[in-house]
């Protein structure tokens, strides 16, 4: 598959899923993609199997019922998924991020009750922080929970941009909840929310609106949630304590950024494949374009941006791996990839010309699709500003 793809490094284990996953994105995903996306589709049949091949279970602990592999393996599989459809690689994403925050925050009653269903991919997760008047201002959500007498919860407000909103079953929700403290952060706590897939009101006084539509990132679907005092139980808070929503989220959120590095980094690779693959079909002037040299060069930059977010992606994903802190790696993963794969997409529309305009191209789908990598799990502002900061605190002048 090219230099671009190497596996050097890695495990036995990890090159043999990520085998049986290339195959699979090759034989099941590329040949329905484009026409699936067109069509706005949820891609059923896809999910199937990849529940059959374990994905969703992929870094729930074994003990669960999972395969319990790192955040490494979970972004290589990512890449290779993204490289087939990325709005497939989305209906793992906010599943994992639940996976994750209930592996390191959730009660051990919490784990035992929702992770070996997550496992087999027959309890679906969705995650939820965002709403309609802001997007990373995290501390301006207004969807409030306010404790009742006697026990339980109740829960007002509106959330918005919830990928698996309509399909999945968990959703983790960040709430304002008044535990007394005097930080805007330690008055957030986040609820395991379950309902049953679908739109309309899947609960009492739960109500999932109906599909946004969007440019790019067809077939998963992405809804709001309306809270009109939904009750919930006092074992339905996210590790049995409020008041630590915000961390929780933060720690699903580092996870999701290195997902969405890595999609970028799966989208670009597909990107430079069939731009390189066209290239070297499509003549001009005599000769094939790829031996023009300003093509050449567009394919060299091309490469070089695939490769450097690759290991980028890579880096962020071992240091979350190690246990340590890695907001500012994830940050500047997301940074990177999503930039370059917005360029490298772009790169390989100008390599097809006039056919890349034309919906019978893989590319004219991918150029929908990159820019929503651009957003997700924060801008590249916030990016930009997360890693300034965090500069700042490592490489701060300390006052005599």
């Amino acid at each position: 598959m090219g230099r671009l793809q190497s596996t050097e490094g890695l495990t036995d284990d990890q090159k043999e899923i990520l085998k049986a996953v290339r195959v699979f994105v090759d034989e099941q995903i590329l040949p329905v993609a484009t026409e699936l996306e067109h069509r706005d589709e949820y891609p059923a049949k896809i999910v199937e199997g990849m529940k059959e091949m374990g994905i969703f279970g992929l870094m729930i602990p074994e003990e669960y019922g999972g395969l319990g592999e790192s955040l490494l393996t979970y972004a290589l599989v990512v890449e290779e998924i993204s490289r087939g459809w990325m709005s497939v690689s989305g209906i793992v994403n906010t599943h994992f991020i639940v996976a994750w925050m209930l592996v390191q925050h959730g009660t051990p009653e919490q784990k035992q009750r929702y992770l070996p269903r997550m496992a087999t991919g027959d309890l679906r997760g969705a995650f939820s922080m965002s709403e309609p008047h802001c997007g990373s201002d995290v501390a301006a959500i207004r969807t409030r929970a306010v404790v009742q007498e006697g026990g339980g919860w109740v829960i007002t407000g509106q959330k918005m941009w919830l990928t698996n909103g309509g399909s999945s079953s968990l959703v983790a929700v960040l709430t304002k909840t008044d535990t007394g403290a005097s930080s805007v952060y330690r008055n957030m706590t986040t609820f395991l929310v379950e309902k049953e897939p679908g739109f309309g009101e899947v609960a009492p006084g739960l109500t999932v609106p109906g599909k946004i539509e969007k440019m790019g990132y067809k077939g998963v679907d992405t809804t709001e949630l309306v809270f009109d005092e939904y009750r919930i139980e006092d074992a339905c808070v996210l590790g049995g304590e409020p008041g630590r929503g915000f961390y929780q989220m933060m720690d699903g959120v580092e996870v999701g950024r290195v997902n969405v590095a890595a999609r970028a980094c799966g989208v670009a690779l597909r990107a430079f494949q069939i731009g390189i693959e066209y290239a070297q079909m499509r003549e001009t002037f005599g000769k094939k374009i790829a031996e023009h040299q300003a093509v050449q060069f567009r394919l060299a930059e091309m490469a070089v941006k695939v490769e450097a977010a690759h290991q980028m992606m890579v880096m962020a994903a071992r240091v979350k791996d190690s246990g340590a802190r890695n907001d500012l790696e994830a940050g500047m993963a997301k940074y990177l990839a999503s930039e370059y794969c917005s360029q490298v997409v772009e790169d390989s529309f100008r390599i097809h010309g006039g056919y890349g305009y034309s919906k019978e191209y893989e590319i004219e789908r991918l150029y929908r699709e990159a820019p929503m990598l651009l957003i997700g799990e924060g801008t590249a502002d916030i990016q930009r500003m997360i890693i300034g900061r965090r500069l700042l605190e490592e490489y701060g002048v300390k006052s005599s």
